[in-house]
Formats: structure tokens, sequence, C-alpha cells
């Protein structure tokens, strides 16, 4: 850069970076004029697909083995006239059964009848129960999977492949066109991850006008002295995937509302009492790292506890959000702190917001109410929680007792209470059970009942810790 005169361009293909070491000083990335191009502009510039889909299922037990109810959750949610890819669990992570091979195993037998192995090419075929020939790659299977790849690597046709299997591969970098289905079993920790297999299935093709990212996330057992770690990993996945909704959203330009002003450009919302960004270094953040900004924030605990309604609103708009910007951008003055925190809440709570034209108005819900949109201003809009959809979500998802201890997980990051106190309260928190039959609740009236869930709640934690 410091001995050319060529023009340089700098690409990505991701909204997260994963990198430990940065490719460039931030004095060097300053120097290039910043383009983001989201998957709503990719969708629209598209041929044949028009539309991604992005789901998150529970399951019970082995995802390739009856539950209670005798439901396969992999069966539930593989439908195999699609083109899919099929990531399986890390062997270290606790949905893995520490066999990666009986799973292989598994979910073609759950595929249907294994027929043959093509010596020459590795590839699996497979007779489904309606008589269906599939192909399949097994990428998990290290003897023979330079074959594999090989074959992978000049596909041709869209009959050429129906379903690949794989651990470690087929993410950042690999290209089977034709794929309409990323389906993913268990907890990802990397939201750079999660979009590196999204767009395994987002490659334009003939044979698809709609791609689906979906996972599978092993439902928390109450008995399970991991509760709270499967519980912190299922949050993490829950606001990925608000996330993700949320950079598909098209985007809405925001301007403060002027009474003199009579016309307002199309996709342009004016809001009362909105700062607008007045500054360069305002406006490139704005421009280009509102979705970076987003996914730092939706990391961030006591964010994610504001999901739960156990924040208020305006705590998480006001101080939290801010907090974490100026940590990111410590050199913002207070009035481009502010800017740049008003959009990014004002863009939040727009994009996943629900829209309905009565009329000639239009009119759009926040929380529990319709607004006129000619009605918006900022104090309104920063009474609401921006990512609380991710509860919200979470809630259709999981039973009573999974959100129960949900709610647990969150507290515990808010609890405030010593070793000393803890100890205090143990003998009384006893003599509560034996008395009542019950723990204590949370959500009890009653301020000692309260405290003495919260210890509770703070004792499992010190213990998850210490791994007793």
């Amino acid at each position: 850069m410091d001995n050319t005169t060529a023009h340089i361009v700098a690409m990505t293909g991701s909204y997260f970076r994963g990198d430990s070491v940065p490719v460039l000083t931030p004095e060097d990335e300053a120097k290039f004029d910043k383009v983001s191009f989201n998957y709503y502009e990719q969708l629209n510039g598209y041929s044949y697909l028009k539309s991604l889909g992005i789901g998150y299922h529970f399951y019970k037990g082995r995802y390739f083995a009856e539950d209670d109810e005798g439901v396969i959750a992999i069966a539930e949610v593989l439908d195999t006239d699609k083109k899919t890819i099929i990531h399986i669990p890390n062997v270290n992570s606790g949905e893995s059964t520490k066999d990666k091979y009986d799973e292989v195993d598994a979910i073609l037998e759950i595929i249907g009848e294994f027929v043959a192995k093509d010596p020459h090419t590795g590839i699996i075929t497979v007779k489904r129960a309606d008589g269906k020939i599939l192909k399949v790659a097994d990428l998990v299977e290290e003897d023979g999977r330079d074959k594999v790849v090989e074959y992978l690597r000049n596909i041709k046709t869209v009959d050429d492949l129906d379903l690949i299997i794989a651990l470690g591969m087929a993410k950042e970098g690999f290209d089977w066109q034709f794929c309409e289905h990323a389906l993913t079993i268990g907890y990802r920790g990397s939201l750079t991850e999660i979009v590196q297999i999204v767009g395994r299935c987002t490659r334009d093709s003939s044979n698809k006008s709609h791609a689906q990212f979906t996972n599978l996330i092993a439902q928390p057992d109450a008995q399970d002295t991991e509760v709270k770690f499967a519980v912190n990993n299922m949050l993490k996945a829950i606001t990925a995937s608000l996330l993700m909704e949320q950079i598909l959203a098209p985007n809405f330009k925001f301007k403060t509302k002027r009474d003199d002003e009579d016309i307002v450009p199309p996709g342009t919302l004016t809001i009362k009492g909105f700062k607008e960004p007045s500054t360069a270094k305002t406006k490139a953040i704005i421009e280009n790292d509102l979705v970076d900004l987003k996914a730092v924030i939706l990391q961030d605990a006591k964010v994610i506890a504001g999901s739960a309604g156990k924040v208020e609103p305006e705590v998480v708009n006001k101080i939290l959000i801010p907090k974490i910007i100026q940590t990111k951008y410590p050199d913002l003055t207070k009035a481009e702190l502010e800017e740049v925190s008003q959009y990014l809440v004002v863009d939040s709570v727009i994009s996943t917001a629900e829209v309905k034209e009565v009329g000639d108005k239009k009119f759009i819900r926040m929380a529990d109410k319709f607004i006129n949109i000619e009605d918006l201003n900022i104090d309104l809009i920063q009474s609401v929680n921006p990512f609380q959809k991710a509860f919200e979500i979470l809630s259709k998802e999981v039973t009573v007792n999974v959100l129960k201890l949900i709610k647990e997980a969150i507290e515990a990051t808010k609890i405030s209470m010593t070793q000393e106190e803890a100890i205090e309260l143990w003998p009384k928190l006893k003599a509560f059970k034996v008395q009542f039959g019950r723990e204590p609740s949370l959500e009890s009236n009653n301020l000692i009942e309260k405290r003495l869930a919260e210890c509770l709640i703070y004792i499992r934690e010190q213990r998850r810790r210490a791994g007793v």
C-alpha cells in the first residue's frame, strides 16, 4: 500500500470478523472507502433465488434417535427432495455422541437403504423408501475423502449430487451452487461460522427460488448439570438468528421530521427529535459498520438479559448500547456517540417491526400497539427494547420449563450477592423448600422469597463455575 500507485480493493465475505489478528491496521483500513453488500441486495440482484429462510429447532435426546414422543429430530427437518448440506456436531460439543462415524451411519439409515459406494468417486448411493436413488457425499470419513472432494469440484448438473454430510468441511469457500438447504446440528460458537454456513446455500441457481438455513439445537434437560451452559448457547444462537433477520431486512433511511418538509424520499422515515449523523465519522459508521456493531451488542450479556424484559428498554437504549459503542469507538464525541446510538436503536426497532397499511396511512407495530408512521418520535422508539424479538422467537420454540431455565440464566448475569450472604441465606432457603414443598420464585411479590430465589441461582452459578 505504501509503495505503489495501484488502486487496491480489499474484500471480505463475512459480516463478522473471525480473525484474532487484523489483516490491516486501523490506520490502513481507514484509507479505504467502505462498501457493504448485504444479503438483501444480493438476493435482489439474482435471477432465480429470491428468498432465504432461517429456522431454529430444538430436540431432546439424540438428534438421530427417537425421543420420548417417538420423533426423530433430523427426520422432521430433513427434506431429501432438497439439495442439502448436513453439518454434524463438533466432536467436542455436548450434542456430539463422540463417534462421528456412527452419526453418519445413523443419518444414512434415516435417509434410506444403503446401496453402494462408488470405488472411483467415493459417492454413496442410498435408496429412499419410495425407491428414489440419492447420491450422498460423506466428508466426515477421512479414508478416500480426496476422491469425494475431487468429485465435488467437478459437479456440473443438479443431478450429480443430492446430499453432503460434513463436519469441519463444506463451510467457508466451499461452492455447491445447487444447494437449497444448509442443515446444521448443534450450537455454533461463532456468528462468523453461522454466516459462512448460510452462504453455502445462497448461490443463485435455476433449481431454486428459496434457500433455507436450519439449526437443530439440543434442548437442555432440567436435571443436567450443564443446563446453564446449554441455555447460554441457545440464547447466543437465537440472537444470531435475530441478527441474520436484520441483515436480510430491507434498509430504511431515517431523517429528522421537520414541519416545513413536504416531500420525503421513498424508503425514508421521518422521526421527531431524531438526531441525524452530522459528521463524516458518524456517517461512515452508520453506512458501513452498523451490522458489525449490532453483532458486538447482541453478544453482550446485559443486552441479552434485556431481551427477556428484565432490563428496562430505556436502560438498554440510553445506557448499555452507548457504553458498548463508546468502547468500540473511543474517539467519538458525546454528540457523535448519541447520533450513532440513536440510529442503531431506530434501525433495530424499525427493521423488525410490523408495518400495516390502512387506507392511505401506514401504521407500524412497536411493542404492543400500532403507531401512525407520521407520529413516530425518538422517545417512543427508545421506549422499546430493540432486541426483544430474540426472546419472542425463543418463546415460540421451547417449553415453559426451558423458559424458566433461560430466565434463571439471564438473572445470573444481574444478581449482586456475596458468598457471605449466600452462606447466611442457605439455611433459610432449605427451610423454605421444606415448608412450601417448592423452590422460591423470582416472580414472587414477597421480597424475602425473591431474595432466596436469587440466592439459589447464585449458588447454582457458583457450582457450575467450580465444575461441581
